[in-house]
């Protein structure tokens, strides 16, 4: 088996370092230490996207995604909506959007270059609280979802008041998607307390359907 090849190493925000690795035509990063993300992985980050932009039940005008990743989740929202839309994401690693405009830009087809997509570099939790209009939806790929953090600092995003936010976001009839690496029944409660509709979704990691699972939260605003 072919060794990992580092390609650039780079500092988050709260000074967790972070690897872009190769070995053959598989990519991953690593964050402190861990895995985080493999570009065999896409099958849960995709079902993000198309499980919470199908929930909405009407065209998505806005979307914000929070997270670039490698760009699946954005690939397959940009994929899922009109061409009069716009798809926002929020990306605070620089160096991630960097790698998704290099390297990693063909493993999910290019969709930093399609003209409705949007880069915000920064927090997505402050775009949250300061949308520059309501969004249709919102799908969060942030860090290892609500129970499995590898940055402590993402732990309000899935507060109760990171929630309320996200809820007041939304328009009426919007969706919030969240994607998990485990299943986490104490944020599903938060999420009905804070007024949404919640359902969690238990999908394969892979694109190739078997292996691991992952989670994502379909919440629906009233």
């Amino acid at each position: 088996m072919k060794p990992w090849e580092t390609l650039d190493t780079a500092t988050a925000p709260d000074g967790e370092a972070l690897d872009l690795r190769r070995r053959g035509h598989e990519f991953l990063i690593r964050a402190g230490g861990y895995d985080l993300m493999s570009s065999e992985d896409d099958g849960s980050s995709k079902a993000l996207s198309s499980l919470g932009i199908g929930a909405l039940g009407r065209p998505a005008k806005h979307v914000l995604v929070g997270g670039l990743g490698m760009g699946f989740t954005l690939r397959e929202a940009l994929d899922r909506v009109g061409p009069e839309a716009t798809v926002e994401v929020a990306e605070l690693v620089e160096a991630v959007v960097r790698w998704n405009e290099g390297p990693l830009a063909d493993v999910a087809g290019r969709p930093l270059e399609d003209p409705r997509a949007r880069v915000f570099q920064g927090d997505v939790g402050g775009r949250i609280r300061h949308p520059p209009q309501p969004f249709d939806a919102i799908l969060l790929d942030v860090d290892n979802g609500p129970d499995a953090l590898a940055h402590d600092s993402n732990k309000s995003i899935y507060s109760a008041g990171g929630l309320d936010a996200a809820y007041g976001a939304l328009a009426p009839g919007g969706v919030l998607g969240v994607w998990s690496f485990s299943d986490d029944r104490k944020f599903t409660s938060r999420c009905n307390r804070a007024g949404f509709t919640t359902q969690v979704e238990k999908v394969p990691a892979s694109r190739k359907g078997r292996g691991r699972f992952h989670y994502i939260w379909i919440a629906k605003r009233r």
